[in-house]
């Protein structure tokens, strides 16, 4: 096993999580609002801030679907030595990283009307983030943000099955930024 999977976690685990966790909710809360995270050191092509948000917010009860371009056996064991979390196909996942091509979007779980909360979570790695292109709107935000999406169609669409839906967090860096299933994109 390398190095690298070892070492790749927080160094200073109670405080990098708590901050890590708090990041990522609010970016969750707060649709567009680009967050700096830090702690994580994964293995090539996963980014710093896909790493934090897979260090913060999966265990073993939490299968990860991995893209093409991601599965490979250096994140496999990653993944695997710092959460637990096991690798499995899109239909099973609850939480997903790749980049927006390679992610099969009618493949995840969308939830149930029972269970709404038993959908994916994307993380959607990004070669650039930033606070123009697609208009956001919906809870979180006081009249409206904007975000550097690959698309707006999908989240049209993944916005009309509220509650029911996909939530996203976009990765570039150490930078992430969320579009939860509430937000009406324009």
């Amino acid at each position: 096993m390398q190095a690298q999977v070892l070492e790749g976690g927080f160094a200073d685990f109670p405080v990098d999580a708590s901050h890590a966790f708090r990041a990522v909710m609010t970016a969750m809360a707060r649709p567009g609002d680009i967050a700096q995270v830090r702690g994580a050191r994964p293995p090539a092509p996963m980014s710093i801030a896909a790493g934090v948000v897979v260090l913060t917010l999966c265990d073993p009860e939490t299968p990860i679907y991995l893209a093409a371009s991601h599965d490979t056996p250096q994140l496999h064991d990653w993944i695997t030595f710092h959460t637990g979390a096991p690798i499995v196909a899109a239909h099973d996942a609850m939480f997903a990283i790749g980049g927006w091509d390679a992610l099969p979007l009618s493949e995840f779980a969308l939830g149930s009307a029972e269970y709404p909360d038993r959908s994916a979570t994307l993380i959607v790695e990004r070669e650039s983030l930033s606070n123009d292109g697609a208009i956001l709107q919906g809870p979180g935000i006081q009249d409206q943000a904007q975000l550097s999406l690959p698309e707006t169609q999908a989240f049209q669409r993944n916005a009309a099955l509220f509650p029911l839906g996909l939530d996203f967090i976009f990765t570039c860096g150490d930078r992430l930024a969320a579009v939860p299933r509430t937000t009406r994109v324009s």
